[in-house]
């Protein structure tokens, strides 16, 4: 993989509009689990000893809130608006324990483009597959920007932006 090639960006904020949107389901697996346990390092026994976690409330293992978290975050980055855009801030409220092997739906609004400030607020919901609202986010989102061609004159060796 070359990470110097050009690859496509995403929708930049004169592409995007109040009422764009996008609908991603994911299933939450035991290998996503083990590779997010073990690249933080994190062994809080609620998220994978199920003997611990039949004495909480959640009788089982819970899946961990920053897997949730990066699940909207790779979806900004690959699709809304996409390559190229960066998260400036995300504030979540987590209504509901999301279990191992439970299926997500999350529904994704630009509900506010902001082309003075260069940022798109996007309010994310996702639902288990009892409909059960498990987390409700707003993400401000910087789309990407075109670089900026650089002009180069070959007769005088002079660039220009």
């Amino acid at each position: 993989m070359n990470i110097s090639k050009p690859r496509k960006l995403g929708k930049t904020i004169n592409e995007l509009e109040e009422g764009d949107s996008l609908s991603l389901t994911e299933s939450i697996e035991d290998n996503q689990l083990l590779l997010y346990l073990g690249l933080t390092n994190d062994a809080n026994p609620l998220y994978i000893q199920h003997d611990f976690a039949k004495q909480t409330e959640y009788q089982q293992p819970i899946v961990p809130s920053v897997m949730l978290m990066g699940i909207i975050t790779s979806a900004i980055s690959k699709h809304l608006p996409g390559p190229g855009s960066h998260v400036v801030n995300f504030s979540v409220n987590f209504i509901e324990p999301v279990f191992h092997y439970q299926t997500l739906t999350f529904q994704f609004d630009i509900i506010k483009v902001d082309k003075m400030k260069n940022v798109v607020t996007i309010s994310v919901e996702a639902n288990n597959s009892e409909e059960n609202r498990v987390l409700d986010a707003v993400v401000m989102v910087q789309p990407p920007v075109e670089p900026e061609l650089e002009i180069t004159l070959e007769s005088e060796g002079e660039t220009y932006e």
